[in-house]
């Protein structure tokens, strides 16, 4: 936090200031009286600041004014994280990956000057029982994320966060620190997953970051690809920032090795697939995804890795594949994935929805428009019953990009995107 007050870099100031309260986005903009909207340019560095409006958030922060400087030196530079070598990286994709990780680690920094005091340690407060049933609490909310609004289950969430992150500051100086750091790493991965599924964007970010940052404290390798590789997923499939994405899957790949398990290599390859799809660059694009078939196929490939819950297999990779073909607009190459897939109505009703636009598009680039508008139905319908912006957000991206015929079940999804927005009419 010094360095951001001594650059007057507003977007870590008010980024930290967020993180430590426990706010979102949007309580960071009611608390300070302008729009979400221009919050999140500025958070993202989007927007540039006036000094009147750096004044002005100042005071409403509570910032002493003598404590910015404006134009001042650069703070010295933070030196790089275990296994990120930010000096010698030539290739882009690391680049970019090592300095999400640096924006990280500024935000973490200023979290913690911004917030309150932290709790003196109390060893006895943290035993061997701590991280299992912290672990535990995050296990059965991803559970119940499978048949429960993310409304529902991310005040729970983002309280288990700040849980997690007490206890781990009781246990400084107890051979449990990393076994905790493990434990504060996946409970703010699954806030992340559900800020992003109702569409609050900054906030996902903020809390993927930060499961990255604690996965690297606790010198847990495959946990630390775990969580590199879920941000790159949300940026490349949520944010549709697919450089950026696949700078991450590099870095991911980086720490992973050559010889992990084949779960891990599978899943990361595909993550970089559907990166490079989004490129355009569909030879690399197959190229990842051959990789994933391999490892999949491997014999080792059985029992999946923590933090894995589910082994990475074949009828997975070629959902993987379907997906790149719609990105790539190859219609009729992924109709033959999704039927050689995991069939849409699988366990998890807002996954299932989502493969359901994926493939709704395949069908919609081959002419089917009839079956095409009614997997976007069946998926708008699941998206309101969970209150889901992604599955909504996607069902409206997908209409958007409809350029045929405006037949009648066109008007239909109209009608109900329409009855969403302005409540004239009931949802059927």
């Amino acid at each position: 936090m010094a360095g951001a007050l001594a650059t007057c870099d507003m977007a870590t100031v008010l980024e930290g200031v967020r993180a430590a309260r426990g706010w979102s986005q949007g309580d960071l903009a009611r608390a300070i009286d302008y729009s979400q909207s221009w919050v999140s340019r500025v958070v993202n560095g989007q927007q540039s600041l006036t000094i009147s409006q750096v004044h002005d958030l100042a005071r409403r922060l509570d910032i002493p004014l003598h404590l910015l400087r404006f134009g001042g030196a650069p703070s010295q530079a933070r030196p790089a994280e275990k296994g990120v070598d930010t000096t010698r990286r030539r290739d882009f994709g690391r680049a970019v990956a090592a300095g999400a990780l640096l924006t990280a680690t500024a935000v973490t920094t200023a979290t913690a000057a911004a917030a309150p005091a932290a709790p003196d340690p109390l060893p006895d407060a943290v035993d061997e029982t701590t991280a299992p049933s912290l672990r535990a609490i995050t296990g059965g909310q991803r559970r119940m994320d499978a048949t429960a609004p993310a409304r529902h289950l991310l005040p729970s969430a983002v309280a288990h966060v700040h849980l997690a992150e007490q206890m781990l500051g009781h246990s400084h100086g107890t051979p449990f620190h990393g076994e905790l750091s493990a434990a504060a790493s996946e409970a703010a991965g699954f806030a992340a997953w559900l800020h992003a599924d109702r569409g609050d964007m900054g906030s996902a970010r903020s809390h993927y970051r930060a499961a990255v940052m604690r996965a690297r404290q606790a010198d847990m390798r495959l946990l630390d690809v775990y969580m590199l590789g879920s941000l790159a997923a949300f940026e490349t499939d949520t944010a549709e920032d697919h450089h950026l994405g696949l700078g991450l899957v590099q870095e991911a790949e980086h720490v992973l090795g050559p010889r992990a398990h084949p779960t891990a290599r599978a899943w990361l390859a595909c993550v970089g697939a559907l990166a490079h799809a989004g490129n355009g660059d569909g030879a690399a694009a197959a190229r990842a995804l051959d990789r994933a078939e391999r490892e999949a196929a491997r014999s080792a490939n059985t029992d999946p890795p923590w933090p894995w819950v589910f082994a990475f297999d074949e009828a997975k990779v070629a959902g993987y594949r379907a997906r790149v073909g719609v990105r790539l607009r190859r219609p009729h190459d992924a109709r033959r994935a999704f039927a050689e897939a995991f069939a849409p109505k699988g366990a998890n009703p807002k996954q299932s929805a989502v493969l359901q636009v994926e493939l709704a598009s395949a069908h919609a680039e081959a002419g089917d428009v009839d079956e095409a508008f009614r997997l976007v139905h069946e998926a708008l319908n699941t998206g309101v019953r969970f209150g889901s912006e992604r599955i909504v957000g996607r069902v409206r991206a997908f209409r958007r990009q409809y350029a045929g015929t405006r037949a009648r079940c066109v008007a239909d999804l109209d009608d109900r995107l329409l009855s969403l927005v302005s409540g004239i009419t009931a949802y059927g």
